[in-house]
Parts: structure tokens; sequence; C-alpha cells
């Protein structure tokens, strides 16, 4: 069984896709590769957001956000996108999944921790059709 490879993609790489990576890696562990990546990325995680993760007990404020890249949709078995729209390259054979969450930029922490949750619910979903895709 290889395993499987996620990306999350959102504008900025700054926020819902920083928090999903940190989601995925503490409900999967190793059993994936997880990618993050914005379409624009900003210069640093959204502190905010960096905060109610740690709320939780996950630390991504080691993580930077990356410019997204052909190579990095190729290599995935999963795309998730948060409001990237059309920009995102789209490529025959992956799974592509657009959550619709509130983007956090500039958002009062209350809001961030909505998404967070909102985010957790998603990945929780995501972690359980991976698990028995390769059951």
């Amino acid at each position: 069984m290889t395993r499987p490879t996620v990306l999350f993609v959102c504008v900025h790489n700054a926020g819902r896709s920083q928090m999903a990576a940190g989601w995925l890696k503490s409900l999967a562990g190793d059993r994936v590769d997880i990618l993050s990546a914005g379409t624009q990325p900003k210069n640093e995680i959204n502190p905010v957001a960096i905060e109610v993760m740690r709320e939780v007990g996950i630390d991504i404020a080691d993580q930077q956000p990356k410019v997204l890249t052909e190579e990095s949709v190729k290599q995935s078995d999963y795309v998730i996108t948060m409001g990237c729209g059309d920009e995102c390259p789209w490529f025959p054979g992956k799974v592509y999944r657009d959550w619709v969450l509130t983007d956090p930029a500039g958002q009062p922490i209350e809001v961030v921790r909505t998404v967070r949750d909102e985010i957790k619910q998603h990945i929780e979903a995501l972690v359980a059709e991976i698990d028995s895709k390769n059951a």
C-alpha cells in the first residue's frame, strides 16, 4: 500500500490550507504525505491561525507559505481547494474536493476558531475516506 499524498490549496497558503495540513498530520500521522500551497502565497502564516491551532495542541508555526506548482498537483492523489477557484490546475486521475470555508485573513479569533473546527470535520471525513480506500 502506497501512502497517498494530499495537497491543500488556498489563495495565500497562510490560514485554511495550513490549518488543514496541521489537522491531517495530527489525525492521520504518517499514513499520508501532506503538501500545502497557495496561488498567491503570503510571506508568513496568519498569526491568529497559529494561535487557534495551538489551542488544540497543533503547532503550525514552523510552516512557510509556498507557491502552488503544477508539480505539486501532479504528485498528489487528493487536491483539496479552499477558495482558489479556477486558479488551481486540474489533472485527470486526481481526487478533487472544494471546501467552502471562510477566509480567516483579518477575521477575529472567534471566526478563525469556527473555521478551524469546520476544517477538522472535513479532515475527519477525508481520513475516513482515505482509510477505507487503503483498507
